[in-house]
């Protein structure tokens, strides 16, 4: 399923569903400093962390995918 993935598209969601909303900061560093402190409490906020996470990891497994088979 990845080999059929363009690169373009992985980096494409990465940069927009993974950082979005852009201001005044990227929803995913403010999940991340969340977990970080202790207070990722709600099961929304769990939500909202592995949705905006969900690209950046398709992204890594792309590229992990593309390393291993040159």
């Amino acid at each position: 399923m990845l080999e059929q993935l363009p690169l373009s598209y992985a980096v494409i969601a990465a940069a927009t569903l993974g950082l979005a909303p852009f201001v005044p900061e990227p929803h995913i560093w403010e999940k991340i400093k969340m977990l970080k402190a202790g207070t990722l409490k709600r099961p929304l906020d769990w939500f909202d962390l592995l949705l905006h996470t969900a690209p950046f990891v398709v992204l890594a497994a792309k590229l992990g995918q593309m390393a291993i088979n040159g």
